[in-house]
């Protein structure tokens, strides 16, 4: 449970968001019984990152960061229906190692704000093993650097739909640019957006959401 005021500590967070080839991480067990010429097949096929910066007592969008990412590895057809990213849109994106130390700098040592968290953290632990920058089994990050924004929104909005999409209709957020594609950069915003939202209604104690908001750029 999220209290009043748990951000407030923070000056800079990160909110991130994945999109992938449709399959899930396998287990730590399945993969080290792997022989040793085994390839991990890549899971991620783009990233999006979106700062947010205290300012006064609220926050503004700072800098951001989206790429595609070649996984090396098929996409299922489910997935390309959600994403719209198809194996020929990531022949000349880079590999994850390549794009790591650029994850590394914009996260830094912000929160990392993500809805389905342990979704997100897994597929990001996931690519950091692939590129040999951690042990399988180990987290790139510490659980208690993510902040969950569907499990902050199931606090204060016990039994409702906690999908994005949901969360931004009951909020007031306009998500229309998701009716066809999802993206990493536009999902991270959304995150963004609704983590400010929530964090309101958390310190006023309200759950009705306003007409409109408004952000800073």
């Amino acid at each position: 449970m999220h209290a009043p005021g748990f951000l407030d500590g923070f000056d800079r967070l990160v909110a991130f968001d994945a999109e992938t080839t449709g399959k899930r991480t396998p287990d730590v067990g399945f993969i080290r019984k792997q022989p040793s010429g085994w390839r991990a097949p890549g899971l991620v096929i783009e990233v999006g990152f979106v700062e947010l910066v205290r300012e006064g007592d609220g926050w503004r969008k700072g800098e951001s960061f989206r790429t595609l990412v070649n996984p090396d590895a098929p996409i299922e057809p489910a997935a390309i229906k959600v994403h719209g990213i198809k194996p020929s849109d990531l022949k000349t994106a880079p590999r994850f190692p390549a794009i790591l130390d650029r994850v590394r700098d914009i996260i830094g040592t912000a929160p990392i704000v993500a809805h389905a968290a342990e979704n997100e953290r897994s597929f990001l632990d996931y690519e950091f093993a692939r590129a040999k920058a951690i042990a399988w089994g180990e987290s790139a990050y510490p659980q208690s650097r993510y902040v969950c924004t569907q499990r902050l929104y199931a606090q204060l909005f016990p039994g409702a739909s906690t999908s994005l999409t949901a969360v931004c209709d009951r909020l007031a957020l306009d998500a229309s640019a998701r009716d066809d594609r999802h993206g990493a950069l536009l999902d991270a915003d959304m995150t963004a957006d609704a983590l400010l939202l929530l964090d309101t209604m958390l310190r006023t104690g309200g759950t009705a959401a306003p007409r409109t908001w408004t952000f800073g750029g």
